[in-house]
């Protein structure tokens, strides 16, 4: 059907822009917006997602504060009809606007029963930057077929629970956004059921799949990496950005080594090292301090508490809730993405960052022989 960004020249299929090119249930766009106060006080969490072989748009909204409790708000509705202008989304009380494509979006929540609201206006100090493809099969299926795009910058506005307001200072905040497309694996929608009847997945004996996003006064420092359980690297991206202004074009990462010790209780980053190998033939290693964490499985990226991101919920669905993000029992339901922020140091440099991590199974380096957390030995051998 027609929808407004009809009007745009934008078509690349011989359809309306209500399609995409294929009927795979995980097909996704999603916007994530993230953050925190770099004194560990709150952090922020906020997005949309929408799935057009699903008829689903959600999104959501989570703060998470004194690294204790994440207050959750989640939303869903039908997507289509598509109405509206041409650079905004709204679920329910959420919205998301483009206010200046590339360098300037918006994310508000409205007043609502749920007693969580927010605006937040991201402005890019950093260019975008775009992933490195990632396209995998397994069993002779499309496993991922997805690309994203990511930028730092600064972020303004102000958040409200039960009646008490938050200012953010800019000048006390970290903050990033990303935004993805296409076939996704795991959490957000691509771990949905699609029915009955179909082999299972192949899985593998152990993965380590870390991401950094570290910013610094002169740039920014972004590196992903996808290992099997005994280190081979079966994905890799990274690169340096300059900020928007600074006619430094972008330096890519030919190589990211870690060392790094985890928590007794979880596979979570307790510190460690990164050292990173420039294109230039030079070498940083970046000292990671962990500031406090969130999960995004609690708003979404896992099922929790009966939903997840792309289940059908009909055209108003609504709920919230507080979780005690130190009671182990909850958490573990939603470990497997874990964020954790940071403050980081790389020689007499000080930033603020994000460390992504999904690290599960067998991984004789770090002392682990089973899915379970317990190590042989020590974290540090």
């Amino acid at each position: 059907m027609i929808t407004p960004h009809d009007e745009l020249l934008i078509h690349q299929l011989p359809t309306t822009l209500d399609h995409v090119s294929q009927s795979d249930l995980r097909w996704t766009e999603r916007i994530v917006m993230y953050g925190f106060d770099k004194t560990g006080e709150i952090s922020i969490m906020t997005g949309l997602a929408k799935y057009p072989n699903r008829n689903v748009l959600d999104a959501y909204a989570m703060v998470t504060r004194k690294g204790e409790e994440a207050r959750v708000v989640r939303l869903s509705t039908e997507l289509n009809p598509q109405t509206g202008g041409l650079a905004a989304w709204s679920v329910g009380p959420y919205t998301y606007e483009i206010v200046e494509p590339l360098r300037q979006v918006r994310s508000t929540v409205d007043a609502n029963e749920h007693g969580l609201s927010l605006q937040l206006d991201f402005h890019g100090d950093f260019p975008v930057y775009e992933q490195t493809a990632a396209f995998h099969r397994t069993r002779g299926r499309v496993r991922e077929d997805a690309r994203r795009f990511y930028q730092n910058g600064t972020i303004t506005g102000w958040i409200e629970i039960d009646g008490t307001r938050i200012d953010i200072d800019p000048d006390n905040w970290w903050f990033g956004r990303d935004h993805s497309w296409g076939v996704r694996h795991g959490g957000g929608g691509g771990s949905l059921s699609e029915g009955a009847n179909l082999q299972p997945s192949e899985v593998p004996n152990g993965v380590l799949y870390y991401m950094g996003i570290f910013q610094f006064d002169d740039e920014v420092v972004h590196f992903a990496q996808r290992e099997t359980s005994t280190g081979a690297r079966w994905q890799f991206e990274g690169e340096v950005l300059f900020p928007i202004g600074s006619g430094k074009d972008a330096l890519p990462i030919i190589d990211v080594e870690h060392d790094l010790k985890f928590r007794d209780d979880m596979r979570v980053v307790e510190s460690g090292t990164f050292t990173v190998h420039r294109a230039d033939r030079t070498t940083d290693v970046i000292e990671v301090n962990p500031v406090c964490d969130f999960w995004p499985g609690l708003a979404g990226y896992d099922e929790y508490r009966g939903y997840a991101s792309g289940m059908y919920r009909g055209k108003d669905f609504s709920d919230s809730f507080t979780v005690d993000i130190t009671n182990l029992d909850e958490i573990r339901q939603v470990s497997m993405l874990s964020e954790t922020l940071c403050e980081v140091r790389m020689g007499d440099k000080v930033g603020y960052g994000l460390v992504e991590m999904v690290f599960m199974g067998v991984n004789p380096r770090y002392g682990y022989t089973d899915w379970s957390n317990t190590r042989t030995g020590t974290n540090n051998d």
